[in-house]
């Protein structure tokens, strides 16, 4: 495919748009626009926050377990991309921050890291 052919009026405007929105998550593009967002799909985001909720139950398990004196360090979530917070620091609440924009019949945006802990939480 040859971006010229747009110019050249071989490409309508519409087909370059849905190319564009259709481009694979790990393109150059999308890596640009969202960072490392682009290479986190919904089953990664799922798996870290899996990860964390086990780590919060071990962690319950022996807090719960122990001596008052003898208490476990809470565990660190797993980094999410484009997280700018500090481990043990709050998330602020934002938009999503790593979808496409919207095109008609586009797919819809992968949820964001706020979205993902509000529904796990």
């Amino acid at each position: 495919m040859d971006l010229l052919d747009w110019h050249r009026d071989r490409l309508s405007a519409r087909r370059l748009a849905v190319l564009v929105a259709h481009l694979p998550r790990d393109s150059a593009l999308n890596r640009e626009l969202h960072g490392d967002a682009a290479e986190w799909s919904v089953t990664d985001h799922l798996l870290a926050a899996a990860v964390d909720h086990l780590a919060a139950a071990n962690w319950m398990f022996a807090s719960v377990n122990s001596d008052e004196d003898d208490q476990p360090d809470p565990p660190v979530p797993v980094p999410r991309p484009g997280d700018t917070a500090e481990p043990g620091e709050p998330e602020e609440e934002g938009e999503p921050r790593n979808g496409p924009p919207g095109e008609p019949g586009a797919p819809p945006p992968s949820p964001s890291p706020v979205q993902l802990a509000r529904f796990f939480a």
